[in-house]
């Protein structure tokens, strides 16, 4: 029986990487839209509350999060968020159609290098999950390691919201950058947190499972809509101020390093993982980093190049 069961607890998870393949494909869509519906306001000199094309961003973003959060429950977390690069190509793709944002060589070979850092990464992540249950989810949350890093992380999100962001926010893309991949260290832990005690609350018997499980659900449901909800209102601020494309790239590489370290505290995903998987996973996320780059060197220099043009 034993080695009957073995291969399902080390199956590839397929059909969390086809929900992630697609939500990365309808969040590459977001910033591209919610940008194109900021600039058709602003020429309006009205909200862009009241555009249709943001609004269609953002029925993107929501639907998107919704498969995000089905592919985290599906799948580890190192391989659901590295299939972001697929974003990031087609938000680059669609910013050159749509927001006529042009990609030279140099971006349109950040684009690739995005998607075979993202292959890498998949290929070598560890499949078996480390915490399968409720109880075991509460005994890594009272972690003295995770709780001294969620605190760390409250610490400087609250610096960056309250101090930083109003005075360098709209000078500096890496503030808001930093404040939403650090609120992704909450929302991905929440999302898979969620699905493993849903069903204590929702089974035919919840009340054999402890009472523990509604305050927990109560509380990860809360975290999770608090950290979208800001993540939602700083993406917004960066798309007034930034290229979608530059945002968004490098908005995934930070956000990858964030839920990897969440994940890596939390749900100890790496407990199955060797020597050579960890070096294969850091040079593809070394690979992703460099595209990251290289995006948004042909993002300045097509930015260079406009305003040359405009002059002339």
């Amino acid at each position: 029986m034993a080695t009957e069961s073995e291969p399902s607890s080390v199956s590839f998870p397929v059909s969390g990487i086809v929900i992630a393949v697609v939500s990365s494909f309808i969040n590459g869509s977001t910033f591209v839209l919610q940008k194109k519906g900021i600039l058709r306001s602003r020429d309006r000199g009205a909200s862009y509350l009241t555009d249709g094309v943001w609004w269609s961003g953002t029925l993107s973003m929501i639907v998107g999060q919704i498969g995000n959060f089905l592919a985290y429950n599906v799948a580890p977390a190192v391989i659901v968020t590295p299939l972001g690069a697929l974003g990031v190509l087609f938000g680059a793709v669609l910013a050159s159609l749509i927001l006529r944002e042009h990609l030279n060589m140099v971006g349109k070979l950040g684009c690739v290098l995005c998607c075979c850092g993202s292959v890498v990464l998949i290929i070598h992540a560890p499949k078996a999950q480390a915490v399968t249950s409720r109880l075991e989810l509460e005994d890594r949350l009272s972690d003295p390691v995770f709780v001294a890093y969620a605190l760390l992380v409250v610490l400087l999100l609250v610096v960056l919201i309250v101090w930083i962001a109003p005075a360098h926010g709209s000078s500096n893309i890496l503030v808001y950058v930093a404040i939403c991949s650090l609120l992704g260290s909450f929302t991905i832990p929440s999302s898979k947190g969620l699905g493993l005690v849903a069903p204590d609350v929702f089974g035919s018997d919840p009340g054999s499972s402890g009472t523990g499980a509604l305050p927990l659900f109560l509380g990860l449901l809360v975290t999770l809509a608090v950290s979208v909800l800001l993540q939602f209102f700083f993406i917004n601020k960066a798309l007034q101020s930034f290229s979608s494309n530059v945002f968004e790239a490098v908005y995934y590489v930070a956000f990858t390093c964030s839920v990897i370290v969440s994940s890596a505290l939390l749900f100890r995903e790496w407990t199955a993982l060797t020597a050579a998987d960890g070096v294969a996973m850091l040079s593809g996320l070394t690979t992703v980093s460099v595209a990251v780059v290289l995006l948004r060197i042909s993002q300045e220099a097509s930015i260079t190049w406009r305003t040359k043009k405009k002059t002339h």
